[in-house]
């Protein structure tokens, strides 16, 4: 986990890696909610394309069971009104999907009315309250800085150090400012990017062959006496 302050606001923003994203998702203990964490940690969506309230209000753009499709190109969501009302297509991990099916055919509800039919503050709730449990869980009080959009910031930074073309990223997150996600995307590192280039120098190795070479070393050089 990475944490970083707001430039305007208290708190904290969070990088998971991908270890903690499936911690996330493991947490989640209803279908529903597993659905809500993988759409953000998974597909990136906003929090208002994840969650909408019932009955659906005017300008909510929570995706549907109808918008997760099959496409030549593999299993993609359909974002219908993203931001700006703009529409995108992202990725849908093979797993989600499936989830995706059961639970549309388990629930028996019209496909058309949102999966996830909580309001955006519920979602809010969900995802503080997971991060309350894994903090409980690992005593790492950076899980009680967790929100919804930290699994998309996450989603996006991991995208990038896969090797996934900036360009497309833009396109499947549903960005158009080239510099805002430079900043935000470009410029950011994971903590599994960090523990790489971190052993790369030596210095900064948590364990040691030998663990006694450096008391020796001191020793040593305490023995030492001036000519």
């Amino acid at each position: 986990m990475r944490l970083e302050d707001y430039d305007a606001k208290d708190g904290k923003k969070v990088w998971l890696d991908r270890s903690e994203v499936d911690q996330v998702i493991e947490t989640a203990d209803t279908t529903r909610k597993t659905i809500a964490m993988m759409l953000g940690a998974r597909c990136g969506l906003r929090r208002f394309e994840i969650a909408a309230s019932t009955p659906v209000a005017d300008g909510d753009s929570a995706v549907t069971a109808a918008d997760v499709v099959d496409t030549d190109h593999g299993p993609r969501v359909r974002v219908r009104d993203g931001k700006g009302k703009k529409y995108r297509e992202v990725p849908v991990p093979g797993d989600l999907k499936t989830t995706i099916d059961v639970y549309t055919e388990q629930r028996e509800a019209d496909p058309s009315s949102p999966l996830v039919d909580v309001s955006e503050r519920t979602l809010q709730r969900w995802v503080t309250r997971i991060g309350e449990e894994l903090y409980a869980e690992t005593g790492d009080v950076g899980w009680t800085q967790l929100g919804p959009h930290d699994l998309r910031r996450t989603w996006g930074t991991l995208l990038v150090e896969a090797g996934v073309e900036p360009g497309m990223i833009m396109v499947w997150g549903g960005w158009e400012d080239w510099e805002t996600f430079r900043k935000h995307y470009l410029g950011a590192y994971s903590p599994e990017m960090e523990r790489k280039q971190a052993a790369l120098v030596p210095w900064l190795e948590q364990r040691r062959e030998d663990t006694g070479t450096g008391d020796a070393h001191r020793g040593g050089r305490g023995r030492e006496t001036r000519q």
